[in-house]
């Protein structure tokens, strides 16, 4: 009798965490905010950074698009999405609206990431317990990344993947060194180039899936901050452990929040606001936005 109340106890408590990983969590959103000392003696002030990442959009996702309008609504300087904009193959043009009043009055720049070039397709979640982290080969429908991509354009957005560029925000001049995604073996490590000139206020590495190989690169060429997406935070973590999958090779106390890479980078991954259909779950790692203050140091 005891064991079968234990047995009863344990396929209760099992039902019940599925179901809050399935239904409560992944709607769940935050926006964390967070302070960093990495701007440059020239900076006139902090500059106010929104990092989004990995919403895999789908048609009418209403929650996540009144998630974004709230991140917008503190009135970010610079918003930057790090990638996987796309979960559907019919929402490129309401992606394109969303993002457009995000980064409305603001600097925006944005990278793609494996999901803004192919649809998502089915996969057994536990494959990433056991996934090194090297590049996968892509199964889902291609997408219309062109049409994203005109359409960021079109609406103000700096496409950055292998680019980079200068740009002014409040704070003084912000040089962004972008590459592609990792993951599918898109990154160019040669476009980074060099270090800033003294006149800039911050160097700003953008990548999707934040490879060792991409973050010592803007180590090297003496970047300031890097941010990336790609982890969801490991989606599922476990209470007082933390993330059990990275899917790269990040080690794994990285995989969500702000920390140390090389000899003076500061990296932020974003756990993500959202995730696939076909892993629509999340566990002790809330879907979030990251408002960061940018100061000198």
């Amino acid at each position: 009798m005891r064991a079968r109340r234990a047995a009863l106890a344990l396929t209760g408590a099992g039902l019940a965490a599925a179901a809050y990983a399935t239904l409560v969590e992944p709607r769940w959103f935050t926006l964390r905010e967070v302070e960093a000392a990495v701007l440059r003696p020239a900076a006139r002030g902090p500059l106010r950074v929104l990092h989004l990442s990995d919403l895999h959009l789908w048609p009418s996702h209403e929650a996540m698009a009144r998630a974004l309008r709230r991140c917008a609504a503190t009135d970010p300087d610079v918003v930057v999405v790090t990638g996987d904009i796309l979960g559907h193959p019919e929402v490129v043009d309401d992606a394109v609206a969303l993002l457009a009043e995000v980064g409305a009055g603001r600097v925006a720049l944005a990278v793609l990431g494996s999901n803004d070039r192919f649809g998502p397709s089915p996969k057994n979640p536990f494959g990433y317990l056991t996934r090194d982290g090297d590049p996968e080969e892509p199964r889902g429908e291609p997408l219309d990344t062109p049409r994203l991509v005109s359409g960021l354009e079109a609406a103000g957005w700096h496409v950055v993947d292998n680019r980079a560029l200068r740009l002014d925000t409040p704070a003084g001049v912000l040089d962004v060194r972008g590459l592609g995604d990792a993951h599918l073996g898109l990154a160019r490590l040669g476009a980074v180039g060099g270090p800033p000139s003294d006149d800039v206020v911050l160097g700003l590495g953008v990548t999707h899936a934040p490879y060792t190989a991409v973050l010592d690169r803007f180590d090297r060429a003496g970047l300031d901050l890097a941010l990336a997406g790609h982890t969801h935070g490991g989606q599922v973590r476990v209470p007082g452990l933390g993330a059990l999958v990275a899917n790269c090779d990040l080690p794994l106390s990285q995989t969500r929040g702000l920390s140390a890479h090389g000899a003076g980078l500061a990296l932020h991954v974003s756990a993500g606001l959202g995730q696939s259909r076909y892993a629509p779950f999340r566990f002790a790692c809330r879907p979030e936005a990251t408002l960061l203050t940018l100061t000198p140091g």
